[in-house]
């Protein structure tokens, strides 16, 4: 059986999780019918949605689900910039962090091709940290054509947790709304609206596939004061923001994987931060050259994440070398995989292109073990081997000799 390490791709369905799922899928009902059938799905739906609001530390009427983190993000960055813009209201900026989910990235980038957006990046400094002078500066210059603000609470790729509150706090001081994207965060370091909310968020994306629920259901966490114009249109079931019947089966699943991921965080943080600095110390014994990208282990860095680039190596062929070997790990963000393209977090974070193609993430989760670790260490000198001499042809022939 494989050893897998992409636990920020998609980790596991929690067993509980799964059979949330399934006992809910036999329900019949419609949660908007007003019989008893359709109210006995309502109720889980309502309790379900209560579970992922306590684990979120906000109001359950602020969680309204969603098809997954992507849609979430889209409904929070596209409703809070159509809704700041409402009327004679022009507000065309946005402020968007460097090295973001491409979720976020494609979104702000589909707002300037089609609605005369003015995207503007914050740069990222070499762990992956948002300059926190340079954002307070785009912010306050001419703050009335701002429309939000956007960034991840925890680096996907690299790791890095974001000073939330203090650029909540920035945005606020000039009446910016702010939009979270907490989708690698949740579940892996304290996630509480209520304090981010009092800070200045108006909205914050999560997932339940990242944290032991199924994929196809996650939320935006829009704060009561907030408002959005909606993607979706057509029976405004959740607050006139997001249309469609709910997916019961997934919102208990979700709420199962939400409640464990909320009471377990502390003992899983403190178990997989051990495997993680483990295996950090390991790659840096057995590759000397390997560099840690992102903050040292510690309190920035988020506990189920150790990325590191291998100068001379192409990381696809790495991947695949460890994967013939049974270890499953990832270039980076999943929904960039199969793009042959250096990471764009990583030159955002100022690494040249050359070293940013040798970059391989491992990533950890409620099902990682010790063997886990050692099997990848054990495979990983041959593959860096090999890699290596792949690398050193390429640039042969590339130069012709």
């Amino acid at each position: 059986m494989a050893v897998y390490l992409d636990h920020a791709a998609t980790t596991p369905m929690l067993p509980e999780a799964i059979r949330a799922f399934t006992d809910a899928m036999s329900l019949v009902g419609n949660p908007a019918s007003i019989h008893s059938q359709g109210q006995q799905a309502r109720r889980l739906l309502e309790e379900s949605r209560e579970t992922v609001a306590a684990a979120l530390d906000c109001e359950p009427i602020e969680v309204v689900f969603t098809s997954g983190g992507t849609e979430a993000i889209n409904l929070g960055i596209k409703g809070l910039y159509w809704e700041r813009n409402r009327g004679d209201s022009a507000r065309p900026r946005i402020l968007v962090a460097g090295g973001e989910h491409h979720a976020s990235i494609d979104t702000v980038e589909w707002l300037e091709r089609f609605e005369g957006a003015r995207v503007e990046e914050l740069p990222l400094d070499a762990r992956g940290r948002i300059d926190l002078a340079a954002a307070e500066a785009a912010l306050r210059a001419d703050p009335e054509s701002i429309a939000l603000l956007t960034f991840l609470w925890a680096n996907n790729e690299v790791g890095t947790i974001e000073p939330v509150e203090e650029l909540a706090a920035l945005a606020a001081s000039v009446g910016v709304p702010v939009h979270v994207d907490a989708v690698a965060a949740f579940g892996h370091t304290p996630v509480s609206f209520r304090r981010a909310s009092a800070a200045g968020v108006s909205a914050l994306s999560v997932s339940a596939h990242k944290v032991g629920g199924p994929v196809g259901i996650g939320a935006l966490v829009l704060a009561r004061r907030a408002t959005v114009v909606p993607l979706i249109h057509g029976g405004g079931q959740q607050r006139q923001v997001r249309s469609g019947t709910q997916d019961v089966a997934a919102a208990a699943a979700f709420a199962v994987a939400a409640r464990a991921a909320a009471e377990r965080l502390e003992p899983t943080a403190e178990r997989l931060s051990a495997l993680r600095d483990r295996l950090i110390r390991g790659v840096r014994d057995l590759v000397p050259d390997a560099r840690l990208s992102g903050p040292e282990p510690g309190p920035e860095r988020l506990p189920i994440n150790a990325h590191f680039t291998f100068p001379g190596c192409e990381g696809d062929s790495l991947l695949f070398l460890l994967d013939a070997a049974g270890v499953c790990v990832s270039t980076g963000s999943a929904c960039q995989a199969g793009i042959p393209e250096p990471s764009h977090v990583l030159r955002a974070m100022g690494v040249d292109e050359s070293v940013a193609r040798g970059a391989l993430r491992f990533t950890l989760g409620h099902t990682s073990t010790e063997d886990d670790v050692d099997a990848l260490l054990a495979a990983l000198p041959a593959a860096y081997a090999s890699a290596s001499r792949a690398g050193l042809a390429d640039r042969a022939v590339s130069l012709g000799r």
